[in-house]
């Protein structure tokens, strides 16, 4: 069996390093495998191992000279597949003192969520999965080029109930991941089937928080799951799920956290009007969503999501930060 404390505390380390702004690289290159496949959200894209302190992680120490790394979730778990992972959600922290990507330093301090999944093999991080909620930024500078979000913006808290760092109890991680896994098949019967089908009261907890990217927004109870993100969602594309069988899904499970990730793990077709405020070209994207939920007296109470906003515009053709630059 394998040892999932022992892959939460190989990345503590680095985890501290980015947490106090000291010896980054060296604690990257003691775990990360030169060879290791990083799967960065746009506008990154994918990297080389080696290639990740310079690419990814130095533009935003630039950024903010005094950036932290602020953890609320740290699980481990292995996926179907004889995967082993680790997946972290929190916030990256800091005085926005110079331009990230060229969006303009407020001279504030600034919160910028992240999900990162790393795959572990033999003691070494072999894959990186992560997504940098970098719309959230543009929120903060006053320069957001896309359409308002249907949900709440504001600064996504941690696990309500503290947790998402203890160790977690390893005989209830089986059965929160059959629980989602359950709550998934069942989300996918409808638009095809009536809404009913979907069983929502049976998976979620009537005071759920679904927290939703930047551009999307929080959403607060299962109404307002529906009325701010769902609804819309399968309004524009009623295919969703219907290409399931083409992909690869990676779920694991660490006490009442379960997490799930594919890249992509969707693939739907925008044919309808009514989401992001995005035209009904009948173009099929896919979508790179990292998420994490918390079961609460058998129900999931809260929920994490990042989808990969800026890679779905880019694939429907519009260039988010062309038109960030045009506000400036």
């Amino acid at each position: 069996m394998t040892d999932h404390a022992a892959h939460r505390a190989l990345i503590a380390p680095l985890r501290a390093a980015m947490y106090d702004g000291i010896g980054v690289r060296d604690a990257l290159a003691a775990v990360l495998a030169d060879d290791a496949v990083v799967h960065m959200c746009a506008p990154f894209g994918e990297i080389i191992g080696a290639e990740y302190f310079d690419t990814v992680y130095a533009p935003l120490t630039a950024a903010m000279p005094d950036v932290e790394r602020r953890d609320w979730i740290v699980m481990a778990g292995a996926d179907d597949h004889g995967n082993d992972w680790v997946g972290c959600g929190g916030h990256y922290v800091g005085l926005f003192a110079r331009p990230f990507r060229d969006i303009p330093p407020t001279q504030r301090i600034a919160h910028m969520r992240f999900h990162e999944y790393y795959r572990i093999k033999e003691g070494k991080i072999v894959e990186i999965q992560a997504i940098w909620d970098i719309p959230e930024l543009m929120i903060q500078a006053g320069v957001w080029p896309m359409s308002p979000s249907t949900g709440r913006e504001f600064c996504v808290p941690g696990p309500a109930t503290c947790d998402g760092l203890a160790a977690h109890d390893p005989s209830l991680s089986a059965g929160a991941k059959q629980h989602v896994v359950d709550m998934l098949a069942a989300l996918v019967r409808h638009p095809r089937e009536p809404v009913e089908a979907m069983e929502l009261p049976q998976f979620w907890s009537d005071k759920m928080s679904w927290y939703g990217p930047a551009g999307i927004g929080t959403a607060r109870g299962i109404d307002g799951f529906r009325q701010h993100h769902q609804i819309p969602f399968l309004n524009a594309m009623p295919d969703r799920g219907q290409a399931d069988a083409d992909l690869t899904f990676h779920f694991f499970g660490d006490g009442n956290y379960v997490a799930v990730t594919g890249w992509p793990n969707m693939v739907q077709t925008i044919t309808h009007d009514g989401w992001l405020g995005i035209a009904p070209s009948g173009q099929k994207v896919t979508m790179r969503s990292l998420d994490f939920w918390r079961i609460e007296n058998g129900k999931i109470r809260e929920n994490w999501v990042l989808l990969d906003l800026i890679d779905i515009y880019a694939q429907i053709g519009v260039d988010v930060f062309a038109r960030m630059r045009q506000m400036l």
